[in-house]
């Protein structure tokens, strides 16, 4: 018998990161957007062409459809005829036609494995492949390279104490760095749990309690012992005899890409606007939460449209962009802020304008590959946004003039249409007056006959007057971040001038 995958976001071992490669997205004929794909899976049409019936697929019949009129593609052992999709792939024809009939699985994570393709593609759902590739079992994990000490090895463990009226549960991560962006942890409805993030691996602490306990999660990390302590307040003053029964990824150490996504619904609390058509969303976590996006990593927002779960990253902002840098900004740790365009036809958008304040919505942990230590000896940063390419620039900023001692300038160079398109132009300047190592330079593609400033679009002209190092021998880092067509230029453009592929970070969704 044949399991249908369900209607559901990550996939079990689904590689949740976004694609250092990006792609770009193709015009589509009009009648194609994902409203109207949507629409047509509803229909009650045969998108599979077999009326119904789930088969086993060999691999011989699965490279038998490899063609534009008749396209099969495997994601993670299940086959889907993705023939009647191909005019609605927002990146085109071709690229589909790449996997046709073979296992697409590494093109699809190399290129957005955050999509949730099960949804999506469920009414295009052919069946199982006949055998699964062969795989390490779960947990496992290969040696590290020059350690001379497995992965395994390096394990985290954990242990548990309580008191009359409270439980402490307590990581022992044998790491000498950690921090609050590297601990997870949500407590909802008796289940725990706990993830810890050590390099690109993690640990997990995931149990159904063996009693109620309280909304309040108080986290406590000893950062130089590595030591985390997550402390539940009972409900009931009882004696527990156990924590409580351990779920299927309990104290599993894998790689973080191998670990599916966890959402938690938080509460639209604010929207305020910013332009014309960009919203500041303030999403309140959970009490039970405890969560600090990293500087420079995303989150992804997952919300039901017409049946289909509809899933898009986006970077949290600050609420504000500090004008004072004497010490680290810090806000509550109970929000999070994002700044959003809102498109006209964009169906996403549209449903997170319509949340009204009060509103729920499923936020995941977050990722990225973006590490602090690439700027912590720089002497000069760049920075190159186009539009809300400047979201992931707002921590950085604020990261880098605060904490970066041998820093000498940050330059951000902001591309847009119009004047009215400037996200924060005010703050902007006021930071540039205010603090004498940054400098920002408006750049737009679309200006009126009054504006006095530079005009155009990015170009290797343009990076070459703009990006200049303050001295020769400088430690530089360029972050560009913006349409996959701006950030995929301008990277090469970079590269045209000279600079490394160590000197450059592409944030790309």
């Amino acid at each position: 018998m044949l399991n249908v995958p369900p209607q559901a976001f990550p996939a079990p071992r689904s590689q949740q990161r976004v694609s250092a490669g990006g792609r770009a997205k193709v015009p589509l004929k009009p009648g194609r957007s994902l409203m109207d794909w949507i629409r047509l899976t509803k229909s009650g049409k045969d998108l599979t062409g077999l009326k119904g019936r789930l088969i086993e697929v060999t691999e011989d019949e699965l490279a038998k459809h490899n063609k534009k009129e008749d396209c099969w593609i495997c994601i993670r052992g299940f086959v889907y005829n993705v023939t009647p999709y191909m005019e609605y792939h927002p990146g085109g024809e071709d690229e589909l036609m790449k996997a046709a009939g073979t296992d697409g699985t590494d093109l699809f994570d190399q290129v957005h494995r955050w999509v949730n393709y099960e949804s999506m593609l469920k009414e295009c759902l052919v069946g199982r492949m006949a055998v699964k590739p062969i795989a390490a079992p779960k947990g496992m994990v290969p040696e590290k390279k020059g350690l001379g000490a497995s992965v395994k090895d390096l394990t985290p463990s954990y242990d548990w104490f309580q008191t009359d009226n409270s439980i402490t549960v307590v990581i022992y991560t044998k790491q000498k760095d950690m921090n609050a962006e590297l601990v997870i942890v949500d407590c909802q409805d008796k289940r725990l749990r706990g993830e810890i993030i050590v390099g690109d691996h993690s640990y997990l602490v995931e149990v159904d309690l063996d009693h109620a306990v309280q909304e309040d999660v108080a986290v406590n990390i000893a950062e130089k012992v590595g030591k985390i302590e997550i402390i539940l307040k009972k409900k009931d003053n009882v004696h527990w005899k156990m924590l409580g029964q351990p779920l299927e990824s309990h104290n599993t150490f894998i790689k973080r890409t191998d670990r599916g996504l966890f959402y938690r619904k938080c509460k639209l609390v604010s929207k305020t606007e910013v332009t014309h058509d960009t919203k500041l969303f303030r999403l309140m976590l959970p009490k039970s939460t405890h969560l600090h996006v990293p500087t420079g990593q995303h989150v992804y927002l997952k919300k039901n449209i017409a049946g289909t779960e509809v899933v898009k990253p986006y970077t949290p902002v600050l609420p504000f962009l500090p004008l004072d840098f004497k010490e680290p900004f810090s806000h509550d740790g109970a929000h999070i802020y994002l700044m959003i365009k809102i498109y006209s036809c964009g169906l996403f958008t549209q449903a997170l304008d319509h949340l009204q304040i009060g509103d729920y919505i499923s936020v995941s942990n977050p990722e990225g590959n973006f590490k602090k230590s690439q700027v912590q000896t720089l002497e000069d940063l760049f920075l190159l946004a186009a539009g809300t390419g400047f979201t992931p620039m707002v921590k950085l900023l604020n990261f880098a003039l605060t904490e970066v001692s041998c820093l000498r300038t940050v330059k951000l160079i902001f591309f847009n249409k119009t004047e009215d398109d400037i996200l924060w132009r005010n703050q902007l300047e006021q930071l540039a007056l205010k603090d004498e190592r940054f400098e920002v330079q408006f750049i737009l593609s679309q200006p009126t006959k009054d504006w006095v400033g530079k005009q155009g679009k990015i170009s290797s002209s343009l990076l070459s007057e703009f990006v200049k190092i303050s001295r020769k021998d400088s430690k530089v880092l360029i972050c560009i971040c913006g349409p996959t067509p701006f950030t995929e230029q301008g990277v090469q453009y970079l590269k045209d001038l000279g600079y490394s592929q160590e000197e450059i970070h592409a944030f790309t969704a």
